[in-house]
């Protein structure tokens, strides 16, 4: 890549896939525009996962968290266009110099590489960066035929691969019919699981909690009541009742967490005001207050039937602060607005103990090095196999009521 540091000048140019349509890569998803990338999510999709719009895919790019070089993601978005020279699907991709802000982890894969006397990076990511929530990521106009439109673009981006030599590529986070389709087309298939909180119809928190064994129930209590005790007090605001000053105070958290947690965050303030002006009701930021001064803060945003948890961080320590900030007030808010689950971001186990459920998750993987491609075959068909076993094992091991075969709850 070093040798090549201008990626797009050499994929930017269209290349026939043999059905009448032309795959380019293009190094800015403003030449896309707004329109075309919206008429590309379908229909179905318009409304419902906000980390696949224009507007925050776009917000990345206008604030150079993705794109400079030393940022490690290159945009190379892949358009299909038709002979009218419509553009019918696209794919969000970017050349990555490095595995961070993916949190679907490949640092043995790169390891094993070397080892075998290759580099692994470039290697090409089609994702939303730093953002580990599951969606659509190979995006077909509703007037097209998906299944083909996705085969064609999956084919684009191999060829992509190849043409730029990188390692391998690498479609994370991808919804499950489409994780079956490249699978069929030669990808590997990797899952890893995450925790969503199920709103089954609840009026009120107190609903849910009744669902609970006793002893969940009375330690959800506690921990509410714990997180209140010095007198801090919880507000929400939404959209427009947002101001410049509140993202500054969230972005001094999210700074502080960022530098605990990997040293490097990967936003800046310029970021969230883009956030915040482009998709505007989508934003929900939950702060702590002591007396007049926030003291912590956790940002959701808002999609179809789902509240996405995303960041948060704080300047002063509360018991159970981060479980009312991130996860009970998510579920308050989500039973408020009618919301069908909260999805609290990757990993997390202790978030099964507060009703947070584990749920499979998605990639699909071309790896170029035939020797290195078989290693990890073998690899992910047991970690499949252990993936769904403890997605089993721990859903059996929720906080909810069981029914006993006598047909009494415990």
């Amino acid at each position: 890549m070093n040798s090549n540091p201008t990626v797009s000048d050499q994929t930017q140019k269209g290349s026939d896939t043999d059905s009448g349509f032309i795959a380019r890569a293009v190094p800015a998803i403003a030449d896309l525009g707004a329109d075309t990338w919206t008429a590309c999510l379908g229909e179905d999709q318009k409304n419902d996962n906000p980390f696949v719009s224009y507007a925050f895919l776009h917000a990345l790019e206008a604030a150079d968290c993705v794109g400079p070089t030393e940022t490690g993601w290159l945009p190379q978005h892949i358009a299909l266009d038709d002979e009218t020279g419509t553009t019918v699907a696209i794919a969000p991709t970017y050349a990555k110099l490095h595995s961070r802000g993916e949190f679907v982890f490949d640092h043995a894969w790169a390891d094993a590489s070397h080892r075998l006397g290759h580099s692994y990076y470039p290697k090409l990511q089609v994702a939303v960066p730093f953002t580990p929530v599951p969606g659509p990521r190979l995006f077909v106009r509703s007037d097209q035929d998906k299944p083909q439109m996705q085969t064609l673009l999956a084919s684009a981006l191999v060829t992509l691969t190849q043409r730029i030599e990188a390692s391998s590529a690498h479609v994370t986070f991808l919804d499950e019919s489409t994780w079956h389709r490249l699978g069929d087309l030669g990808f590997l298939k990797r899952i890893d699981q995450q925790f969503h909180w199920p709103n089954n119809n609840y009026g009120a928190f107190e609903d849910f909690l009744a669902g609970l064994s006793s002893r969940k129930r009375k330690t959800i209590r506690k921990e509410r009541r714990q997180a209140r005790q010095s007198g801090v007090v919880f507000r929400t605001l939404r959209g427009d009742e947002i101001t410049q000053t509140d993202w500054d105070t969230f972005f001094a958290f999210y700074l502080d967490t960022g530098d605990r947690k990997w040293g490097d965050p990967y936003l800046n303030r310029a970021f969230f005001t883009s956030l915040g002006e482009t998709l505007g009701d989508a934003c929900v930021l939950m702060l702590a207050k002591d007396g007049d001064t926030a003291i912590a803060g956790a940002l959701h945003l808002v999609g179809g039937d789902c509240l996405y948890g995303r960041y948060w961080g704080c300047a002063q320590y509360h018991p159970f602060l981060h479980f009312e900030l991130c996860y009970y007030q998510a579920m308050d808010f989500a039973i408020e607005h009618g919301l069908a689950r909260v999805e609290a971001g990757a990993q997390g186990e202790h978030k099964l103990l507060r009703g947070y459920m584990p749920t499979p998750t998605y990639s699909a993987h071309w790896i170029a090095d035939p020797k290195l491609r078989a290693a990890i075959a073998r690899h992910l068909t047991q970690e499949r196999r252990d993936v769904l076993r403890s997605v089993k094992m721990l859903s059996d091991f929720g906080p909810y009521k069981k029914t006993s075969e006598e047909g009494t709850n415990t």
